[in-house]
């Protein structure tokens, strides 16, 4: 099985949609997701959690967790979140990046082009990984 690491600095918000619609959409023999983040955080934020149950996906016992070498053994790919400099590296796992803008506090109707950005992406990957998941 392959396993995907989404991951940001505080692991409440991008990285929890991404790994949500990764296990959703992916076939689970074949590949999982996990997100996490550097410097995570307390909880997924609200307006995370509020825009995910628009689309019939239930984050609310989503927890952020640091990433670790431990965490990251036996993956194959991590994407960042468009994190800059304090995005997460791990020496030996091919690494992208997508340049995603950070949805704290921003309105809802923002929140929900983030989070259908991301499910695009998703998609996108999973296609383009058709040989590998």
């Amino acid at each position: 099985m392959k396993r995907v690491i989404f991951a940001c600095v505080h692991n409440a918000r991008r990285s929890q949609m991404a790994a949500a619609f990764f296990n959703l959409l992916a076939d689970k023999s074949k590949a999982e997701a996990i997100s996490a983040g550097t410097e995570p955080g307390l909880r997924v934020h609200p307006e995370v959690l509020a825009a995910m149950q628009e689309v019939g996906v239930d984050l609310s016992n989503a927890k952020p967790q640091k990433l670790t070498e431990e965490l990251a053994k036996g993956a194959s790919l991590l994407i960042t979140m468009g994190c800059g400099d304090k995005c997460p590296y791990v020496p030996g796992l091919r690494r992208d990046d997508w340049p995603l803008r950070d949805p704290k506090g921003l309105p809802v109707d923002e929140v929900r082009l983030i989070r259908d950005d991301i499910k695009g992406r998703v998609q996108g990957l999973l296609q383009s990984e058709t040989l590998n998941f």
